[in-house]
């Protein structure tokens, strides 16, 4: 049985990683997507705080090239102490 994609790779992907507000979970989340699509641009990046302001939601948009990628990208993330959830 194989595996199908319903992605077609190169493709834009945006990668989201929720965790507890702080200074630092906007550069955790960062370096862990730069580490495997290193060329991302400005404006790549995106927070949000949920309404109360304990949790912030991250987004970073890239170009993914695999499936593999992907899959490396969300390992590393939620291996994170910093990260909560990804989606």
């Amino acid at each position: 049985m194989s595996e199908e994609s319903l992605l077609t790779f190169p493709c834009t992907f945006a990668i989201k990683a929720m965790g507890k507000s702080s200074p630092e979970l906007d550069l955790v989340v960062v370096e862990i997507v730069r580490r495997h699509s290193p060329n991302f641009g400005e404006g790549a990046v995106s927070s949000r705080p949920s309404k109360g302001g304990n949790y912030t939601a991250i987004t970073v948009v890239i170009e993914a090239h695999s499936r593999q990628q992907l899959d490396a990208i969300y390992l590393d993330l939620n291996r994170s102490p910093h990260i909560l959830m990804t989606l």
